[in-house]
């Protein structure tokens, strides 16, 4: 997942941008809460926006159902009610997300959004088979689709229901770095091409195609398993702490181009919940004080945040060089030789 922005996501918008410039700005741990906060925030008000716009989008849709006999129309309903109700295990995710770290949970509940992710690809698992079970039996067991404008009206709602939810979700999830709810917006999205298929499915039953209803709910079925395979390996990916090789070496940059740094012994990246978490070994002058050390290692904290995306802490390592050289080896300016040497009591 690639992201380009400034590493801090403080927000969208003309109010954000005049409360950055008058707020002071700094990297203390109330602040990193506060975002976290913010960004649960934003997760929860996405997932009850798309809640209702879903539940409209598939209550309106089964009533048509009701009268029609549709199995495409009710595979595509089936959709809509189960990525509606992926909104619990996300919202309870995210709520978790919130509760600050216990002495058994050190890192907190970030992990949550992970497992609420496991419970989505199930459903959207749950949902094809659904899907292709009815499929099947229709085509089985045929029968007649009726009300056919109701149908093709009920498959533009179904679209539009789900493209604005899947557009929402898409970006608020990716904003604050949530692959869970990236996830279930790939869903809805494919939801929403479904419900296209519906369309076909009442205009080929119009010029009496009468296996045109289950092929499409059949030809639904195989599209959501190709969301499913992307939402699975989003999710996996999450799991496995595996992060966007691009951001690895925007911190290695970041660590290289700070001055005292001789080397990046060491660095590794990983996900909890929405936020990442960075811990770092960097080569300094075996020479320096104790004081000068943790200097550099602090402005290699503040670096690392500021520098990439979505970062919220950081544990800098200090390793000595073992074989020092000279003082024009140790990459610091006469300024900052002399602010450290000052610190350390020289």
């Amino acid at each position: 997942m690639t992201d380009h922005d400034h590493g801090h996501d403080h927000g969208h918008g003309v109010w954000h941008k005049v409360r950055h410039v008058i707020t002071p700005h700094s990297h203390d741990s109330a602040d990193k809460v506060d975002s976290a906060l913010e960004a649960s925030r934003d997760g929860m008000r996405a997932l009850w926006i798309s809640l209702a716009v879903l539940g409209a989008t598939a209550a309106a849709q089964a009533l048509i159902v009701a009268f029609s006999g549709s199995v495409a129309l009710l595979g595509d309903t089936l959709h809509n009610v189960a990525d509606a109700l992926t909104a619990v295990p996300l919202g309870i995710a995210f709520w978790l997300g919130r509760r600050a770290a216990t002495r058994a949970y050190t890192y907190g509940f970030g992990r949550a959004e992970d497992l609420a992710g496991i419970v989505i690809v199930l459903v959207i698992a749950a949902s094809s088979i659904a899907a292709a079970w009815f499929a099947i039996d229709r085509l089985a067991n045929p029968r007649q689709m009726t009300h056919l404008p109701w149908v093709f009206t009920a498959g533009l709602i179904g679209f539009l229901g789900n493209e604005i939810v899947a557009r929402y979700r898409i970006t608020v999830g990716r904003r604050i770095g949530s692959a869970a709810l990236v996830a279930d917006g790939l869903h809805a999205r494919t939801d929403g091409f479904t419900s296209l298929a519906v369309v076909l499915a009442a205009g080929g039953t119009w010029l009496g195609w009468g296996w045109a209803d289950p092929v499409v709910g059949l030809g639904i079925t195989v599209a959501i398993a190709f969301v499913l395979k992307d939402a699975a390996r989003e999710v996996y990916r999450r799991l496995m702490d595996r992060v966007d090789p691009e951001l690895v070496d925007r911190a290695e940059e970041t660590l290289r181009a700070i001055p005292g740094v001789r080397g990046v012994a060491g660095l590794r990246l990983r996900w909890i919940g929405h936020r990442m978490h960075a811990e770092a070994a960097v080569v300094v002058d075996a020479r320096l004080t104790l004081i000068a050390a943790h200097e550099i290692a602090a402005d290699a904290e503040h670096q690392l945040t500021h520098h990439v995306p979505r970062l919220a802490t950081a544990t800098v390592h200090i390793d000595p060089d073992s074989h020092p050289g000279g003082e024009h080896h140790t990459g610091l300016s006469h300024e900052r030789r002399d602010r450290l040497a000052a610190a350390a009591g020289h």
